[in-house]
């Protein structure tokens, strides 16, 4: 089933899932949305167990909406907590989750919350109890980079977790430039600790997260993937931080030059960008603080 450049595909477990024929990438491809979603973003982010914990409301960056897999399962993971949730999600397009509401019964994540998914599309922002706890929605329909570096970005409600899920970098690399992660960063509150994870486990995007001062640390296996990538703002959100073995590693990798441009390439590192990795505090830990020679 196909509608203005998306469809639905059925995975080998039987889930189905999106296809973007624009970038030809599907998403969520591994378990399917929802089990990924999971797995990759709310457990992976402890953002149960966190918010259990929390006094006040609870922000999550959910940057990549596409057809809400990862949003819908955070809701419906935590409406029996009390925390109040604010989620803010972006995205350029609405129409992957237009196309997954006409499709809410095949991908089954959407059930119960068709007339909430209805309502951020027609006015950008919904505000409901959904069983235990208080929920603000709020879509920003806008471009991420450029958002980021607006005025209105300084006003966006600090995060507590961050999911990032965009398109892969060869498909779409102005979402995963050096700028973009570095503006992230210092949108943050450095009184507030929180955690991002991604999809990717590639040398490049833990290069660019490092760079732009980040944590930085294995990741769960998903789907294909044998790691994913976690980065924070507070190394104790952090359970397994890349060491300075992989430092070794990256100085050798021949793709790990971050993207300063929004056209994809894969380098090896550049001397400046070496020396910057080899001053990070991560890599100088009191077990941890030989120098790479």
């Amino acid at each position: 089933m196909a509608t203005a450049g998306h469809k639905l595909i059925q995975l080998h477990n039987g889930a189905y899932a999106v296809y973007s024929s624009a970038f030809g990438e599907k998403m969520h491809p591994g378990p399917g949305p929802a089990a990924e979603a999971e797995a990759l973003y709310i457990r992976q982010l402890k953002i149960c167990e966190r918010m259990e914990n929390h006094s006040g409301e609870f922000v999550v960056w959910d940057v990549g909406l596409g057809a809400a897999a990862n949003a819908l399962t955070l809701l419906r993971l935590t409406r029996d907590l009390k925390c109040p949730l604010r989620l803010v999600s972006f995205d350029n397009t609405s129409e992957p989750l237009t196309f997954a509401l006409e499709h809410a019964d095949q991908l089954g994540y959407l059930r119960g919350y068709e007339a909430t998914v209805k309502s951020l599309l027609d006015s950008g922002n919904v505000r409901f109890v959904d069983r235990a706890h208080e929920v603000n929605w709020h879509f920003h329909l806008a471009d991420f980079p450029s958002l980021l570096t607006a005025s209105e970005a300084r006003g966006l409600p600090k995060p507590h977790s961050i999911f990032f899920d965009a398109f892969s970098p060869a498909k779409n690399p102005a979402l995963w430039t050096l700028t973009l992660f570095t503006h992230l960063f210092h949108l943050l509150d450095p009184a507030r600790p929180c955690n991002l994870t991604t999809y990717s486990r590639s040398t490049m995007l833990r290069v660019t997260l490092l760079l732009a001062g980040f944590f930085v640390g294995r990741g769960i296996p998903t789907g294909l993937k044998e790691e994913t990538t976690i980065a924070a703002n507070a190394l104790g959100l952090i359970e397994t931080p890349l060491d300075r073995k992989w430092l070794e590693r990256a100085h050798r990798s021949r793709s790990a030059e971050p993207l300063h441009e929004t056209v994809y390439s894969q380098r090896p590192l550049s001397v400046e960008s070496l020396e910057m990795l080899q001053r990070h505090k991560q890599f100088h830990l009191p077990e941890d603080a030989a120098r790479l020679p």
